[in-house]
């Protein structure tokens, strides 16, 4: 997570935030330090961000202004949106009312843990199948 002014653009802070990931768990011994692809809507694409995802061996999966959306991007963008949704149903969060940034990425941590908390608490849903 990356906290920001207000309306800063996500492109501009889209290599930061992937410089920012730590390793990804892969084969023992080996663990990946990038992800394979990176999924985005049109507010990162750039083509200098796309050369330096390609120079860091990571695809850019990224809609391009002014055309039609990538097919079945929306699908895979919604789990980021319904994260936003759930982190905004702590009101605190919602909007940022705290001014020093270390007491509002505490309140991210603590409203990150308690989602998560409760869903290691739910029990597991059947599955349907048609």
């Amino acid at each position: 997570m990356i906290t920001t002014a207000a309306n800063v653009n996500d492109v501009t802070l889209t290599l930061d935030l992937v410089d920012g990931i730590p390793p990804v768990a892969g084969r023992v011994g080996h663990p990946r330090k990038r992800p394979d692809a990176l999924l985005g809507d049109k507010g990162h694409d750039s083509n200098p961000n796309r050369q330096e995802l390609r120079k860091r061996r990571i695809l850019p999966v990224i809609s391009r202004r002014g055309e039609p959306d990538i097919i079945g991007l929306d699908k895979l963008r919604c789990v980021v949106e319904q994260t936003f949704a759930q982190l905004h149903q702590f009101k605190r969060l919602a909007v940022r009312w705290e001014r020093r940034l270390d007491l509002h990425e505490a309140l991210v941590s603590l409203a990150c843990a308690i989602i998560c908390w409760r869903r290691l608490r739910r029990p597991a849903q059947p599955t349907r199948r048609p």
